[in-house]
């Protein structure tokens, strides 16, 4: 039951500090995929080669979401406060009479 639970849930999280996990984890997929590639690489089929390209594709994706796409988020809300900060200094600050 719930003891049972909790053995498996801190085992998992102590799997994540546990690098042979992970050398483990790695052997695992790279025994799965050459199963699965090496007879459509043999057999000349495009398969592979999409199946690349749209792994290389959502990578560069996220790589560019996540990277470059927060340093323009910061920026504009760093531009967005100063543009505020002068409104106020010359308008006044609405919150300021409460």
């Amino acid at each position: 039951g719930r003891e049972q639970t909790k053995l498996i849930t801190m085992g998992a999280i102590g799997n994540l500090f546990n690098p042979t996990w992970y050398a483990t984890q790695g052997s695992k997929l790279n025994a799965s995929m050459g199963a699965y590639y090496k007879p459509l690489f043999r057999a000349g089929s495009i398969t592979p080669l999409w199946h690349g390209m749209v792994a290389i594709s959502v990578t560069m994706y996220l790589a560019s979401h996540l990277g470059f796409r927060q340093r323009a988020i910061q920026q504009h809300r760093s531009d967005s406060k100063k543009a505020l900060a002068e409104y106020y200094e010359k308008h006044g600050d609405p919150h300021a009479h409460h």
